[in-house]
This record gives structure tokens, C-alpha cells and sequence, in this order.
């Protein structure tokens, strides 16, 4: 069963960082795109940072200079590194990848984690 997996969210006040992390596992032949997003209170879930094969990279302007989006494509895994939290950053975070499931396959599928709380205290 394919999945992705995040950790690392949590509660931190104003000002701090955390580093979210998601986990492609099951039988993946490739992995095309990864993102992540996030989705506040009342809120549409919109994009905040996005990286592809080739690592090249980009961000919300909420975001830009704070948050740095990264993947380590033996792992399957991409990251997202937030610094100067702020409290409009509160959001559940979701992770998202474009994985291709058979061998040789071009045929990719978008599959979504299962959200992480981030929750920025003023």
C-alpha cells in the first residue's frame, strides 16, 4: 500500500522554526513532484512550496525567505524547514507527491499525506 507519511509538526511560539517531514513508502517505481500545502481554519488549502525531479524550487510569497523546501530522493522523503514562524503560518500541513507505481510506468498519481497540526503561538 503506497502512503505518504509526515512527522514533525507541532506547537512553537512566534519567531521559532520546525522541520516537517514526509515519507513515500510502498511499492513506488518514481517519484515526480512533491509539495507541500496547507489548509487554515475556514481556509482553501493552498500551495506552499513545491520542488521537482530536477530540485528546482518554488514558494508562496508568504513564505518566501523563511521556509526552504527540500528532498532526499534516496529516501523518498521531502522536507520543509520553517524558520521566523509566524502566527499566520498556523495551518495543518499537508505533504503531496506524484508517484508512479509500476516499472517503467509514465503514468503518475497524485497521493496526499494525512495532514500535521502546526500551530504558531503569538
Amino acid at each position: 500500500q503506497v502512503q505518504l507519511v509526515e512527522s514533525g509538526g507541532g506547537l512553537v511560539q512566534a519567531g521559532g522554526s520546525l522541520r516537517l517531514s514526509c515519507a513515500a513508502s510502498g511499492s513506488i517505481f518514481s517519484i515526480r513532484n512533491m509539495a507541500w500545502y496547507r489548509q487554515a481554519p475556514g481556509k482553501q488549502r493552498v500551495l506552499v512550496a513545491r520542488i521537482t525531479t530536477g530540485s528546482t524550487t518554488n514558494y508562496a510569497d508568504s513564505v518566501k525567505g523563511r521556509f526552504t523546501i527540500s528532498r532526499d530522493a534516496a529516501k523518498n522523503t521531502v522536507y520543509l524547514q520553517m524558520n521566523s514562524l509566524k502566527f499566520e503560518d498556523t495551518a495543518v500541513y499537508y505533504c503531496y507527491a506524484e508517484l508512479a507505481l509500476n516499472l517503467g510506468s509514465t503514468s503518475f498519481y497524485q497521493y496526499w499525506g494525512q495532514g500535521t497540526q502546526v500551530t504558531v503561538s503569538s
